[in-house]
C-alpha cells in the first residue's frame, strides 16, 4: 500500500512534500471556455423552463429557433453567459481553490468530503451571488427571441443590459432571483467540486487510475450527474424569477405555487436538456481545468 501511495501522490505531482495545484483564476478561464461550447443547450433549457404549457419538445423548440432566427440564434446572450461564467465560477472555484489549499494538511494529504462540502457551499454561494447580475441578463437575453418584437429588450450586450436593467427597473432588479441563485450555486457546487474532487481522489486510490484524462472524465460525468439532480428545481425557479416582468411575482411562495400548478414535474422542466447541457459543460470545464493544473499550475510546500 505505501508503494501504491506513493505512485498516487507522484501522479497528483505530490512530490517531497510539493504538491502542483490550480492557479486561483484557472476555474473562471476553464467554465467560459466550456460555456462557449454549450451555450446552445443552456439557450434552449432556458426556453423550456420559461414556458408554462410544456408542449414543446427540445427538437420542436431547436427546429423552432432555428427557422424563425437562423443558426446564430442559438449563441443569443452569449456574452453574459460569459460574463456569468467569470464572475460567479471565477469568484466560487478561485475560493474553493484557496481554502483547500490552506486547508491543506501536512504531508500533502487530501482534506475530508466534509470539509470539501462545506468549502464547497460557502465558496457556491459566494460566487452565486457575485454572479447574479450576469446570471439575470443572460436569462433574458436568451428568452428574447420568444417574445414578439415589440416586447423584445434588445439588449446590445451583458454589460449593456446590466445598465439599462440599473437605469429602467433600479439596482434591486439587477440582483434579482440572487436568493435562488445563491442557493442552486451551494448545491451545484457541492455536486461539481466536492464530488468530483472525491470521487477523482477514490478513482486513484484504487492504484488502477492515474492522473490523466480518463480518470478527468470519469470524475466530471460523477459530479455533473449530481450537480444535475439536486439542482434541477432551484434552476427552474431561479429561471423563472429572473425574467419575470417586475411585479408579476409577489414573493417566492407565489413564484413555488404558480410553478407548482404543472405538479411536481413542473419543477424538472428542461431537466433533459439541464442533464445534457450540465453534463458535457462540466466534463469540459474539469478537462480544462486538468490541463490548466499541469501545464500551468504552480508548485505548493505542504
Amino acid at each position: 500500500m505505501g508503494d501504491i501511495d506513493q505512485d498516487i501522490r507522484i501522479q497528483m505531482g505530490e512530490v517531497e512534500g510539493r504538491k502542483l495545484v490550480s492557479r486561483w483564476y484557472f476555474g473562471g478561464i476553464a467554465s467560459t471556455a466550456a460555456a462557449c461550447c454549450t451555450h446552445p443547450l443552456d439557450l434552449i433549457k432556458v426556453h423550456l423552463q420559461t414556458q408554462q404549457e410544456g408542449k414543446i419538445g427540445i427538437l420542436n423548440q431547436t427546429v423552432q429557433i432555428v427557422r424563425k432566427q437562423g443558426v446564430l440564434a442559438l449563441y443569443n446572450g452569449l456574452s453574459a453567459s460569459m460574463l456569468r461564467q467569470i464572475t460567479y465560477s471565477g469568484t466560487r472555484f478561485g475560493l474553493y481553490e484557496m481554502g483547500k489549499q490552506r486547508l491543506t494538511p501536512p504531508g500533502c494529504k487530501d482534506i475530508t468530503f466534509l470539509q470539501k462540502v462545506v468549502l464547497a457551499a460557502v465558496s457556491g454561494a459566494c460566487g452565486g451571488f457575485v454572479g447574479t447580475p450576469g446570471d439575470m441578463v443572460n436569462v433574458r437575453m436568451q428568452n428574447d427571441i420568444k417574445l414578439p418584437l415589440e416586447k423584445r429588450r434588445n439588449y446590445k450586450h451583458a454589460l449593456d443590459g446590466i445598465y439599462r436593467v440599473y437605469s429602467e427597473e433600479g439596482l434591486r432588479k439587477v440582483f434579482s432571483g440572487a436568493s435562488t441563485a445563491t442557493t442552486r450555486a451551494v448545491f451545484v457546487t457541492v455536486g461539481q467540486l466536492s464530488f468530483y474532487d472525491q470521487v477523482k481522489v477514490l478513482l486513484l486510490d484504487t492504484g488502477i487510475f492515474k492522473d490523466n484524462v480518463l480518470t478527468h472524465f470519469l470524475a466530471s460525468i460523477a459530479a455533473g450527474t449530481v450537480a444535475t439532480l439536486i439542482t434541477q428545481p432551484l434552476d427552474v425557479l431561479k429561471t423563472r424569477q429572473m425574467n419575470a416582468k417586475p411585479g408579476e411575482f409577489r414573493n417566492m411562495w407565489h413564484l413555488v405555487t404558480y410553478t407548482a400548478q404543472l405538479g411536481p414535474q413542473g419543477f424538472f422542466k428542461g431537466f433533459v436538456p439541464a442533464f445534457v447541457r450540465l453534463g458535457p459543460h462540466t466534463v469540459l470545464l474539469f478537462l480544462f481545468l486538468e490541463q490548466l493544473r499541469q501545464n500551468f499550475g504552480v508548485h505548493i510546500n505542504c
